[in-house]
C-alpha cells in the first residue's frame, strides 16, 4: 500500500504558520514579480478568486473581500516543506519526496487501521509544522493521488481517504474528470473524450493494449494503475536533470548591459550549485534574453557555447555566460527577461577526459566545495562570486514579501511572556 500526503494550498498555508490571525480567513500568494495568483487558501477558493490569475486584473475583487496577499516566499517555503517532509519520513523507511508538497510513503505491514494511521499522520504534521494536510491511501501511486483528491472535496472523509477495495476506487472513480488522472492532463484528456471516455472508470474499463497503440505505454500503466495492479514503485533517489535552466523576469525592465550581465551571473552561479549538487559537469551552456512581446519591436535572441572542457565551476560558467551575453546584447532595447542553461550534462563518475587538455584543475572542485558548504551553513547568497554583484535593482518585484521567518535572524518571531 502506498500513502500521499498533500499539503493543503502549501504557500498561502505557509504563510499562516506564522500569521495565526490568518487562519479561516481568504489568503493568496503571488507569483514571481507579484505577476498572477499561485495559491490561494480554502476561503480564497471559496470567493471565486481565480487560479493563474493576472494580479493586476483581479486586484479590485482582492481588495473587495479583503484578501491578505504575499509575494512569493521560496526560502520560508522551502523550509517549511524541509520540515514537513523529515516529519513525514518518521512514518516509513521508504519515501519518495514527489513535489515540495507532496511525498509519497510505502506502508507495507502497517498493522493499525488504514484510517487511523492516515489521521495520526495527519494530526503529527499539524501538531509539530502546523502545515494541514491531506491524506491518500491505495495499492497504487495513480490511486493515491485520487484518494488524496477525494480527501480535499469529501468533507465527511476529515482529510484522509482509504481507497484498499476496488467498490471504493470504482465510486471515486465514476466521479472523477478523466483530465484529473493523474499524468493524463487536458491534451490527452481531449483525445480520450473523443473515443468515449470521460471519467477515469471509462479509462479504467477501456482496452490498455489497443489505447497503448493509440497513445503510449504509459497510458497502458495508469489503466492499469486505476485497476489496482502497481506500476510504479517508490523513486527514492529522484533523477538526475538532463538540463538545468535558471531564468526568471526583471523586477524593472533593464537597458544598459552592466545589470544584465549581473543578472546573468547570478543565474549561471545558481544554475552551476544546482549542477554541483547532482554531481554533474557542463559542456554547453545556452544564454537568452528578451524584451517584453507586448512592446513594440520584440526582441528575443539567444547564443550557444560549447566549453572547452566539462565544468561545474561557478566562475568559469559565469565568465562564458558573460560572453555569450555580450554578442546578443543590443543597446536601447528594454529587456524583460535573461537566463542561462546548461544543456550538456556529464555524471562526473562517468567523465570521459580530453587527451589534449588537463580539464579542470583540483582546486576548482575544492573552491565550489567550500562556497557551497558556506551557503548551506549560513543561508543562500552568504558567498557569492563579485560578478553576481551586490546592489541587485534587477531582482524580481516583492512587493508584498513576509519576513524570512525560519532563514533570517533579524526575522525570527519574538514571543513575549
Amino acid at each position: 500500500m502506498f500513502l500521499l500526503a498533500d499539503c493543503r494550498s502549501c504557500f498561502a498555508s505557509c504563510e499562516q504558520i506564522y500569521r495565526p490571525d490568518l487562519r479561516g480567513k481568504p489568503v493568496v500568494v503571488l507569483s514571481n514579480n507579484d505577476g498572477c495568483v499561485v495559491a490561494r487558501s480554502r476561503e480564497a477558493k471559496a470567493l471565486g478568486i481565480p487560479d493563474l490569475e493576472a494580479f493586476y486584473k483581479i486586484q479590485p475583487l482582492l481588495r473587495q473581500h479583503n484578501v491578505t496577499i504575499f509575494s512569493s516566499n521560496y526560502a520560508l517555503y522551502g523550509d517549511i516543506s524541509n520540515r514537513v517532509m523529515t516529519t513525514l519520513s518518521r512514518f516509513s523507511p521508504e519515501v519518495e519526496i514527489y513535489s515540495i508538497d507532496e511525498m509519497f510513503l510505502d506502508i507495507n505491514g502497517v498493522l493499525e487501521a488504514l484510517a487511523d494511521y492516515g489521521q495520526t499522520i495527519k494530526q503529527t504534521v499539524w501538531r509539530d509544522v502546523r502545515m494541514p494536510i491531506e491524506v491518500g491511501i491505495a495499492p497504487t501511486k495513480t490511486l493515491t493521488k485520487i484518494a488524496s483528491h477525494a480527501a480535499k472535496k469529501i468533507s465527511k472523509l476529515n482529510g484522509v481517504c482509504v481507497l484498499d477495495q476496488p467498490h471504493k476506487w470504482q465510486w471515486v472513480q465514476q466521479r472523477l474528470p478523466v483530465k484529473k488522472i493523474w499524468g493524463i492532463g487536458s491534451r490527452f484528456a481531449r483525445r480520450l473524450n473523443a473515443l468515449d471516455i470521460f471519467t477515469a472508470y471509462d479509462l479504467a474499463n477501456a482496452d490498455p493494449k489497443q489505447l497503448r497503440k493509440q497513445f503510449n505505454i504509459n497510458v497502458e500503466r495508469t489503466i492499469n494503475e486505476l485497476n489496482g495492479i502497481a506500476c510504479y514503485s517508490l523513486e527514492q533517489q529522484p533523477p538526475a536533470r538532463q538540463q538545468i535552466f535558471c531564468t526568471r523576469s526583471f523586477g524593472s525592465k533593464l537597458t544598459t548591459l552592466a545589470p544584465l550581465e549581473q543578472s546573468v551571473s547570478g543565474y549561471a552561479a545558481r544554475a552551476a550549485e544546482k549542477l554541483r549538487a547532482q554531481n554533474h559537469t557542463v559542456k554547453t551552456l545556452q544564454v537568452f534574453i528578451n524584451t517584453s512581446p507586448y512592446e513594440p519591436d520584440y526582441y528575443s535572441r539567444s547564443c550557444t557555447i560549447k566549453l572547452p572542457f566539462a565544468t561545474d565551476d561557478s566562475r568559469f560558467i559565469i565568465h562564458h555566460a558573460r560572453k555569450g551575453l555580450r554578442k546578443i546584447f543590443q543597446a536601447n532595447r528594454r529587456y524583460l527577461k535573461a537566463g542561462v542553461g546548461l544543456v550538456e550534462l556529464q555524471d562526473k563518475s562517468f567523465q570521459q577526459h580530453d587527451l589534449f587538455h588537463p580539464g579542470q584543475p583540483l582546486q576548482s572542485a575544492q573552491l565550489m566545495a567550500a562556497l557551497d558548504t558556506i551557503n548551506r551553513r549560513y543561508g543562500q547568497g552568504s558567498a557569492y562570486i563579485g560578478a553576481e554583484g551586490s546592489s541587485k535593482r534587477w531582482k524580481m518585484r516583492q512587493q508584498y514579501l513576509s519576513p524570512g521567518y525560519t532563514t533570517r535572524w533579524s526575522d525570527m518571531p519574538r514571543v513575549r511572556c
